[in-house]
This record gives C-alpha cells, sequence and structure tokens, in this order.
C-alpha cells in the first residue's frame, strides 16, 4: 500500500514539473513580462544556446534539430542516409553556412569572394496569362525558366552549377547639411559563369544576405492583432509611412496567411521559412516542397541520382530543425544610459514608428525586436523590382535590428547591412532609405554631429 502511495505522489509531482517545465520552455512563465532567456551579454555562442529549463524530450528535439542544421548534407546515394540528398543543385551543404553561430551572414569569405551566405535571386514579370495567375495561386512570384527562382554557385557531381555572383559598386558621394560627407556604395548586379545558357531577357535579378536567426521565435509568437494594428496602409494619419502587410500562401495549412518572415515577409512561420531554405539553399525537398529545383531545361539535375527516401527532410525532421531555432536564446542589448539617449534620438526622428522598440508576446514576454513585421516602401534607391505576393518592388519587410550587434563578436568585423550588404556601417544604411523614410533619413541629416554619432553608437549596441 505504501509503494502504491509513494508511485501516486511521484506521478503527480511527475506530472506538476512537466507542466512547470512545458510553461518555461514556451515563454509562458515570466516575471513582469522578463525571460531569462534574453540575454545582454555579447557572447559570441549565446545564439547556439538552448533556452533554460527545456525538458529531457525537448532537449533531445534541439539537439536533433541542431545536428541536421550544423552536420554537413551529402549528396545521395550514400551510406549516410540519414543526410543524403544534398542538391542536386544548391549554394551550402550546412545551414550554417549562411548563419554563422547563428547570426547574419558575411558579405564576404576570409579569401575575400562573396561567402555562400550572399544568395542571387531570380524572376520576371507576371504576364497576366492564365498560366501565371494560376502559379501566382501558390507562389510568391514566377521564377526565371533557365535557372529558377534563385542561383545554384553549387552542384553535385555531375551536375553543373548555374552561374556565380558578381556585383560591382559605384561610388556615390552624400554630403550633409553641416558639410560632412559620407560615401555610399551602389550595387551593379551581374552573374558570371552561366552554365545553361542566357538569361531571360525580362529577369528581375537581386540579391539577398542571409539574415541573423536571433529571436526568430519570439517574433513568431508575437499575434497577428499586435501586427496589424500598426497597419496604415493609406496613411490615414498623414505621417508618410504607411506599412502593410504581405498575406501569403501557406504550404502547411493551404491557404493565405500572414507573411512574418524572408526580406518581403513571403514566409509564414519557422517551419515554412525552413523549408523554404532547405529546398532552396540546400535542394533538400520536404513535404512542404517536395520536388527538386531543376527547371526543365536542366537535363542533369532532373536524371540525377535519387537518394532512397522520396523526402529528403522528414516532417520529423524539419520540425527538429524549427523547434531549434524557435528555441535558443536571444540577445537584446543592456537599458543602459548611452542606450536610452540613443532610443530618444531614435523617435525623435520617426525611426521607431517602422523599427518598434516594443512589444509583447502572446506568453507575456516584453522583447524589443526593433521591427514592425510590416511591408514598407523604401523608395528607388533600394528597390529591386521583385514581386512576392502582395509586396511589390520598392517594398521591404522592416528588418529587425535586434542581434546585429553580436555579428562583431562571432566574425570579428561589422556587419555589412540592408538586403544585400551593400550599407558598411548603419550611417550608409540609413542614408540609403527612401520613400516612406525619406522624412526621417532627412531629419538624421539634420541632427548635429554628436545627436548622430550618439544614435550610431545606440545601433550599434542594439
Amino acid at each position: 500500500m505504501k509503494q502504491k502511495s509513494n508511485l501516486f505522489f511521484r506521478t503527480i509531482n511527475c506530472l506538476i514539473n512537466r507542466s512547470l517545465v512545458a510553461i518555461f520552455a514556451t515563454g509562458l512563465f515570466v516575471v513582469n513580462g522578463f525571460s531569462e532567456n534574453i540575454s545582454n551579454i555579447k557572447d559570441k555562442s549565446l545564439l547556439l544556446k538552448p533556452i533554460k529549463n527545456l525538458n529531457d524530450e525537448q532537449y533531445d528535439k534541439f539537439i536533433l534539430g541542431r545536428s541536421f542544421f550544423v552536420i554537413p548534407w551529402v549528396e545521395a546515394p550514400s551510406a549516410t542516409t540519414a543526410r543524403d540528398g544534398l542538391g542536386p543543385l544548391f549554394n551550402a551543404n550546412t545551414c550554417v553556412s549562411c548563419h554563422p553561430a547563428n547570426g547574419r551572414g558575411t558579405l564576404y569569405n576570409k579569401n575575400m569572394q562573396f561567402s555562400r551566405s550572399l544568395i542571387a535571386k531570380l524572376s520576371i514579370p507576371n504576364d497576366n496569362s492564365k498560366e501565371h495567375k494560376e502559379i501566382l495561386k501558390t507562389s510568391p512570384l514566377i521564377i526565371e525558366p533557365t535557372y529558377g527562382g534563385q542561383v545554384a554557385i553549387n552542384g553535385i557531381h555531375g551536375v553543373n552549377y548555374e552561374a556565380k555572383p558578381d556585383i560591382k559598386y559605384k561610388e556615390i558621394k552624400v554630403k550633409f547639411p553641416d558639410g560632412e560627407v559620407d560615401t555610399l556604395l551602389k550595387p551593379i548586379y551581374a552573374l558570371k559563369d552561366l552554365q545553361y545558357g542566357k538569361l531571360h531577357k525580362d529577369t528581375i535579378m537581386t540579391f539577398r544576405l542571409a539574415p541573423s536567426l536571433n529571436g526568430l521565435g519570439y517574433l513568431e509568437d508575437i499575434s497577428n492583432e499586435d501586427i496589424l494594428k500598426n497597419t496604415d496602409e493609406f496613411d490615414t494619419d498623414n505621417d508618410g509611412i504607411s506599412g502593410r502587410s504581405n498575406y501569403v500562401y501557406s504550404p502547411i495549412t493551404k491557404k493565405m496567411e500572414l507573411g512574418r518572415y524572408s526580406w518581403k515577409a513571403s514566409t509564414t512561420s519557422l517551419k515554412h521559412q525552413s523549408a523554404d531554405a532547405a529546398i532552396n539553399d540546400m535542394g533538400l525537398t520536404t513535404s512542404l516542397f517536395p520536388k527538386d529545383n531543376c527547371t526543365k531545361n536542366q537535363k542533369a539535375c532532373n536524371e540525377a541520382p535519387k537518394p532512397r527516401d522520396l523526402i529528403d527532410l522528414t516532417d520529423q525532421r524539419l520540425d527538429a530543425i524549427s523547434f531549434y531555432i524557435k528555441n535558443r536564446k536571444t540577445y537584446s542589448a543592456k537599458k543602459t544610459k548611452a542606450y536610452k539617449e540613443g532610443l530618444e534620438i531614435f523617435k525623435s526622428i520617426s525611426c521607431a514608428k517602422c523599427h518598434i522598440d516594443n512589444f509583447t508576446t502572446k506568453s507575456g514576454v516584453k522583447i524589443s525586436p526593433f521591427t514592425d513585421m510590416l511591408l514598407h516602401d523604401m523608395g528607388e534607391g533600394l528597390a529591386d523590382g521583385r514581386s512576392e505576393f502582395k509586396a511589390n518592388g520598392n517594398e521591404w519587410r522592416t528588418a529587425p535590428l535586434w542581434g546585429l550587434s553580436l555579428h562583431e563578436k562571432i566574425n570579428k568585423k561589422s556587419p555589412r547591412l540592408l538586403h544585400d550588404g551593400r550599407a558598411r556601417t548603419f550611417q550608409e544604411a540609413i542614408l540609403w532609405h527612401g520613400g516612406e523614410a525619406s522624412n526621417s533619413k532627412k531629419k538624421y541629416m539634420n541632427l548635429d554631429k554628436q545627436a548622430r554619432e550618439k544614435l550610431i553608437k545606440f545601433l550599434n549596441e542594439v
């Protein structure tokens, strides 16, 4: 009888402990909106660490996801059946190749060549044909017919890579009212060593640099309502800012949903984003994207050896990767005196209207991601002409700023900023802002030198 009683109480204690663990693991257990899984310590390995209080099963899932994130994939057929299926066309064989230590990608590698974090994207305009209209019901754009939607710089044995990136820069001088002069680098996009013939005559080309993975789980935990309350598509308050949402097709739910991730908010969740990166960056099929990324003009790619399984990345493994990305620690800057002074200037020139510094997640955690998750017209200077679902060629999702200050710790150099890495400093990034951000840029340029320096110092700490 005593043994049964002890067993009963152990069972109850176990259930209580598991419930508490689940609460901690999902960020629900917070005190005054603070989460112990958000750190202000600039540790180069911070974004690799799991959140606290994962139970054994969750920790195993975290480790499994990390393994598929960092261990190289190999081409099929292979004895390593758990990790075969790479390609046939791909850019990198690991996720960390583009996201070093889960941070932002670098523009150049150690040899001063363009790194694997830099991706060339291709599309062609919608011609309003019946075929294009049908494609656009579930796809963000019309891909280039020969090379597809993304240029692969690598191919498995017997399959030629597609092309190599080639960007030249033109210098543009910008003079401030107080006489200071800064130099911007305007990129001129191109591809070299095209392996499959000429591009379509109307090809739209853009380059993207892999963003930081800092705090993605918290961004997923912001409610739709809190995101949508900041929309002002027709600028009803006449402040010149008219953020709007991107609604995109989810291959998970098979319906249109609010876009949250990618440079134009064209994916809906971490699972969706992970599957999209798997197929486009590494050629790994999933249940969401089950076909290899070969176009009909790429014979060797279509005839490449197939892995043993029809799907390279099973749902279990894809879920584990998504779990790993979601359940890592997050960096957020310490609220020092300098931080507060910089934030005040940031708000005074209206930067915080798009780069919103405070949200409370559905789990009750207060975060400072410096994004509104919405699309904004950033002007002709940053326009890439590429439409993705409702996002047009001038629009970009407000990039989260938190975690960028970890880049120098991770890579021993300052981050290259904006979608294609053209900006070498925060000041250059600000000077590229146009469209809805034109007034903020003008206000920044009219600040005195000391105020500008305080603002830049603040941004370098975020």
